[in-house]
Order: structure tokens, then sequence, then C-alpha cells
């Protein structure tokens, strides 16, 4: 009998392709199954057809607010299986927040998580005595010239979702109604106008790698970057000239750090797979947390599960980057993932971009929003 040969893609960044090579070495050893990994841009991973790859590959590592489109398109397996019952009961019992169940559409889990993540906050602890635990602190720094934050889209709209539900009025996640109502649009329009006008308009052309990159210089002025999906590698001795330290969101409301954005990536496997139940295994495995707290974190990945989040030895390895962030995991909102919203997320973000470069009414503004989102689902 030949040898099983698997193909996956993934993102490039070491975080999201360091520990699929890795662990489909071990998983190679295992098995005798080889799994070999190709890598696509940040943008790409955030807008780029799944469909279209699911045609070429076994595993496409995707975003939750892409499971709406392919359910719809029929390209991906339902991973959950009824005879794994108990193990698909771990995976969600070591979900980080609502990880696990962002997958979950239709009645059926597409993807398992590997990754989590939310907007946090990170910042220099050779600059900064401590991370700033409120908006009003955080924007004291920003007016003295110390504070970036990734507004390329769609980070903007990723800003204004963390905010919106910080601030006690969450968007909308179902339709067909309106995405916000226009006072709560109108708080968090100001809240972004004001952080805007303190730091360097070349926010709007930055995702999150470029700003830590920036960051992590050693002559970098760049001391908090309040909304940032986190990057465990930036957190360990080594990987860039500073090491960053990571912390909750700063707080603008009344109730903690609630509201953040969740992001993060999910395993899924491709209903084209020549061989569905050879993928499906090391979907199931790498997703575990003996996997994840071990030769996943060890390899730099940033887990998608509790027991590496809680895990000891990983927490030392990172500046406890897990421990520090969690309450902004625990506390996050999952984005929408109807078949449309991925469109209305690029068109959101760069109708809030347009309005922070050249003002204008903000009550327009959110009108737009609003009408877009409702055109999402039609």
């Amino acid at each position: 009998m030949s040898a099983v040969s698997l193909k996956g893609m993934t993102w490039s960044h070491p975080r999201g392709y360091d520990p699929m090579v890795a662990c489909s070495a071990l998983w190679k050893d295992k098995t005798g199954v080889e799994i070999a990994w190709d890598k696509r841009s940040l943008q790409d991973f955030e807008s780029y057809p799944v469909e279209e790859l699911a045609a070429r590959y076994d595993f496409v590592v995707i975003d939750h607010p892409h499971v709406g489109q392919i359910t719809d398109e029929n390209c991906l397996l339902p991973l959950d299986d009824p005879g794994r019952a108990e193990d698909i009961a771990a995976l969600a019992t070591g979900s980080v927040g609502g990880s696990f169940e962002s997958y979950r559409w239709n009645g059926h889990l597409w993807a398992f998580p590997i990754d989590a993540a939310a907007q946090v906050q990170a910042w220099r602890p050779d600059l900064l005595a401590a991370p700033a635990r409120s908006w009003d602190g955080m924007m004291t720094l920003a007016k003295e010239g110390r504070v970036q934050c990734p507004l390329l889209p769609p980070h903007s709209l990723m800003a204004f979702f963390t905010l919106a539900g910080n601030l006690g009025s969450p968007c909308a996640s179902g339709g067909p109604g309106d995405l916000i109502s226009v006072e709560a649009g109108r708080r968090v329009l100001g809240v972004m106008h004001a952080l805007f006008d303190a730091i360097d308009p070349d926010c709007l052309t930055m995702d999150p790698i470029d700003v830590f990159e920036r960051m992590s210089k050693a002559s970098s002025t760049i001391a908090c970057v309040p909304l940032i999906y986190g990057y465990v590698g930036y957190a360990m001795d080594g990987f860039r000239e500073r090491v960053l330290s990571f912390a909750d969101i700063p707080v603008a409301g009344a109730d903690g750090p609630v509201g953040s954005a969740i992001g993060g990536t999910g395993i899924a496997v491709s209903a084209r797979s020549a061989h569905p139940r050879e993928a499906i295994d090391f979907a199931y495995w790498i997703a575990s947390g003996a996997v994840q707290q071990g030769p996943y974190a060890a390899a730099g990945g940033q887990p998608g599960h509790a027991a590496a989040w809680e895990a000891d030895a990983v927490n030392a390895a990172t500046g406890s980057f897990y421990r520090n962030t969690r309450a902004s995991l625990e506390g996050g909102w999952v984005r929408p993932r109807h078949d449309g919203y991925v469109a209305f997320q690029q068109h959101a973000s760069e109708r809030i971009n347009l309005a922070l470069r050249d003002g204008g009414d903000d009550d327009a503004v959110i009108a737009d929003l609003n009408s877009a989102f409702r055109e999402s689902f039609r």
C-alpha cells in the first residue's frame, strides 16, 4: 500500500506555519502519513476564497467568519463524528472563550480551534512600568506620542467591534437588522476619532504584524498598543530586539475587559480530500490538549486549547502571555459568520477608515454600516 500524502494551507507567519510543520513531522513518525504545508499572507488569510483553497488542499486553516460561506459552498467536511463524542467533548471543554463554538454553524463543526486570539493590549516593559488599565490612561500615553494601533482593514472594524462591546453596546452578530444603534455608533466613532487624532496616521496602512515589527525595534517609541491581536512570538526572548508584554485591553466601559473581537484560527478538512479519514484524524490530534500544550506551543504556536493557556511551562516561556490576556479572550465577542459577512467586513472597514481619515458626519457613517450589514444577508 502506498503511503498517504496530504497537503495543507496555513498563513505566513512563524506562529501559523512553524507549529504545523513540527507537528506534522511527529504525525508522520506516529502514523506514516506525510503532510506538506504551504502558506499565504495575512491579508490573503482574511479574504481569499476558502472554496478555491479547498479544491487544492486537504487542510485549510481558516478564520471563523468564513463558516457561513463555507457551508453554502459545501467545500469542507463536518468534523463532528458521532463516534468521537468523547474527543469532541474534550475539545469543547478546552475552549478558550468562544473559540470552539465559533466554528459551529448550521448544527455542525466545520473546524477545530488550533489558535486562540482576540484583541488584547501590547506594551513595552522597558518603556512603561505597567500596562494601561483604563482607556483614559491609554489616551494619556497616546497624547504623548507613545501609542500606535493597527487599523488596516479589517482591523479598523475589529477595533469598532471591540469598543462597541466594551462600552456596553455590542454589535449585532446576526441579522437581518442593524449592526448598531445610532447612539452607540456615535460613541464608538467618537472614541476612535480621538485615538486616531493622537497617533501616527500610518496606522491606516498597518496590520498587527507591521505594528509589532516596528514596536519591537530597540529604537521604537511605541510603548502601548491598546487593541491588537496578540502574537505570542513577540513575548519570547530573542524573537526580536525587544520583548513585548501583553495584557487585557484597557477598559473604556464599566464591565472590565469584555467585548474583544475574537480572532484565531481553526483547522478544517476539505470535502475534496482523497483521504478524508486520515485528514480528520490529524485534525483531532493537533487540536487536542496534549499536543497543543506540548509540541504545538514548543514550536512557537499560539495554542487554541485551555490546557496550554493554563500550563506553567507555556506561560513561563512567554512572559505569562496567556494568563495575562485570558480575561479578554473569555469575555470576547464572536463576529458574524453568515454567508455575506466577509464582503461586509472589508466594505465596513474601508468606510470606517474613510471617516477617520477625512472626517464627515458620523451619523452618515453609521447609516452606511447598517445599510451594508442588512444588505449582507441578501
